[in-house]
């Protein structure tokens, strides 16, 4: 990715926050229906519809349709599955093949500069001048942003500051680590007060720490500054903890789209954990065997903490419950824990099929 791209967004300047008067308007032929442009909080974020993007040898985005609310959206998919294309169309940078979308109520098709003003981006790839300071790099991206100087470079130390490398500002990016380099390109996506910003898989080269530290960044951009948030990344693990709704895609198509609730439902598992005494020294063994005998299913509960003293098993009403009781209770084991199991996102697209390379990149690691 050439460096300019990290520039290219900064056209115009900043419009500040949208008119307070109600302004109801249709989105032609959108999925939204009627948007009233006040605030961020108040409209649809994000809506396409059957948007594609097709090269001579390869279709990107595949009649997309979907809307994205306020809040923190994760955009998951794996490498090839048409993110980072889509971006760039919403940012107007590239146009559509085909469809329509619509970034805070701006047709991205026309509109593209008033977009751009109004929403901050982090590229995936490293852009960054490495001969120049974190604050002159990011108080020049809100120079270009339309900032007059006093208040680009207090923006900037404020950014800074937000992201952890006030301490580090003056040094050289060429010296800095990958992960203070993600900050950098965090710190210019933010440092113009967007309303929404685009972070295009920000936890890329960082180790278990750094991911941490970064995916806690990118939630308190929505909890601490109100600022809606679309995230990229082929872990699912990752948005299971950020986001309040994922968007998942799969070869340019809109695999799935709902809020993390709703990905982690509770099941109809039951997830059992019971003591240990002198008569039953080995008691989860002792319930298991009781369970067989009474005709019940019963696994054990691998992959979940304290996997071998915990039980699963299929809840078929209330009677379950009572069978459980009644079980511990003639065993004389106490009775630990007994509760429904919430899914991993992961899980809800393990596919005992072949579901090819790609999908299992973009459901089996980062949890």
């Amino acid at each position: 990715m050439p460096r300019s791209l990290c520039i290219t967004l900064r056209q115009g300047s900043p419009t500040g926050p949208y008119d307070s008067r109600w302004s109801p308007r249709r989105l032609s032929g959108l999925t939204t229906g009627v948007v009233r442009v006040t605030s961020v909080m108040d409209v649809t974020v994000i809506a396409t519809e059957s948007l594609s993007k097709r090269f001579p040898r390869v279709t990107a985005l595949d009649r997309l349709s979907v809307d994205v609310g306020p809040g923190v959206t994760g955009l998951v998919g794996a490498n090839g599955a048409g993110k980072s294309t889509l971006i760039k169309i919403l940012l107007g940078l590239s146009p559509a093949t085909e469809g329509r979308a619509e970034v805070l109520g701006l047709d991205v098709a026309t509109e593209g500069a008033a977009i751009r003003e109004r929403v901050g981006y982090m590229p995936e790839h490293d852009c960054l001048p490495p001969d120049v300071s974190a604050t002159e790099f990011v108080v020049h991206m809100a120079r270009m942003s339309g900032l007059p100087p006093t208040a680009a470079r207090e923006r900037t130390a404020d950014t800074l500051r937000h992201v952890g490398l006030y301490e580090e500002r003056y040094r050289p990016i060429g010296g800095y680590s990958t992960g203070m380099k993600q900050r950098v390109k965090l710190a210019q996506a933010l440092v113009h007060d967007p309303q929404l910003v685009f972070l295009d898989e920000p936890t890329n080269g960082l180790d278990p720490v750094g991911r941490d530290e970064m995916l806690g960044l990118i939630r308190r951009i929505h909890t601490d500054f109100g600022i809606s948030v679309l995230v990229t990344s082929h872990l699912l693990g990752e948005l299971e903890r950020t986001c309040d709704h994922v968007v998942v895609v799969d070869g340019g198509k809109l695999l799935r789209s709902s809020s993390t609730t709703d990905f982690t439902q509770n099941t109809t598992t039951l997830a059992i954990e019971v003591t240990d005494t002198d008569e039953h020294p080995d008691g989860t063994r002792a319930v298991r065997d009781a369970l067989h005998a009474r005709g019940v299913t019963v696994e054990d509960g691998s992959g979940l903490p304290g996997a071998g003293h915990i039980l699963l098993l299929t809840a078929q009403g209330e009677d379950t419950y009572d069978l459980v009781r009644d079980v511990i209770a003639d065993l004389g084991l106490g009775l630990v824990r007994m509760e429904q199991r919430r899914h991993h996102i992961s899980e809800v697209f393990k596919d005992d099929t072949d579901s090819g390379a790609q999908r299992k990149e973009a459901v089996g690691h980062g949890n």
